[in-house]
């Protein structure tokens, strides 16, 4: 296990299905502790009169105070990596030398990277990563006014609607309000293929395929256009 900083950060971000996702990225690392997640800007302002941390991640696009505000107007020494579904506040996020920027849906991936481009620029140290990645093999959703636990091996394909999404297991099937990209995000790599807006199957459930469809579970899945190139270029590279 690497040792280093103990590091505290805050969740500034008006979607709860962001904060979400990042406070189930963060559970994942050792080393970083979340002391507090905010629907506001305002909120986090008045938390900080009273607390020290050292890490926000901060939604730019948010009413009331946007996230570039609340970034000019906070102790510099706080390092900033800036989370939106906007890629055209990356030039100004960059001027306010946040640490990283990263585009929603944010994959595990690509904020441990973040977190440890943080830690390279900020801590002295001969470590490449300094954040142990815990292994979970589960995520949690909010199904049935609870937080339910879900194993990844038992994932088949997940499948979404307009208003909600359904997680089809092995032997049930769960429905939650969640959006299907914050359940990507959450998924482990390697694992799932998203093949449509609407579908993320597991590659280990798959039987067949062809240009058009994947048969998942005796269930014909279509392949939309805008994802059929990557999906078909893994398939085939199996």
């Amino acid at each position: 296990m690497s040792h280093g900083p103990n590091i505290s950060c805050m969740i500034v971000d008006d979607e709860s299905v962001a904060r979400e996702v990042i406070e189930t990225h963060v559970s994942k690392l050792s080393n970083i502790t979340i002391v507090g997640s905010f629907s506001n800007a305002i909120d986090a302002l008045n938390y900080l009169r009273h607390h020290t941390i050292d890490l926000v991640f901060l939604d730019i696009n948010m009413p009331e105070m946007s996230g570039i505000s609340f970034a000019k107007s906070i102790n510099k020494d706080i390092k900033i990596i800036f989370t939106t579904a906007y890629r055209d506040y990356a030039v100004e996020g960059f001027e306010l030398q946040a640490v990283d920027y990263l585009l929603k849906p944010i994959s595990f991936d690509r904020m441990l990277k973040a977190v440890n481009t943080y830690f390279n620029i900020y801590f002295d140290t001969t470590h490449k990563e300094v954040y142990k990645v815990e292994n979970h093999d589960f995520m949690f959703v909010r199904a049935e006014r609870r937080m339910i636990k879900v194993d990844f091996e038992s994932i088949v394909y997940v499948e979404s609607y307009r208003d909600y999404l359904k997680i089809h297991l092995n032997n049930e099937t769960i429905v939650t309000r969640e959006t299907i990209s914050a359940i990507e995000a959450k998924l482990p790599n390697g694992r799932f293929l998203r093949i449509h807006r609407s579908y993320i199957i597991a590659l280990k459930d798959i039987s067949s395929f062809t240009n058009e469809e994947i048969v998942i579970n005796n269930k014909s899945l279509s392949i939309s256009r805008s994802y059929k190139k990557t999906v078909l270029k893994l398939l085939q590279s199996f």
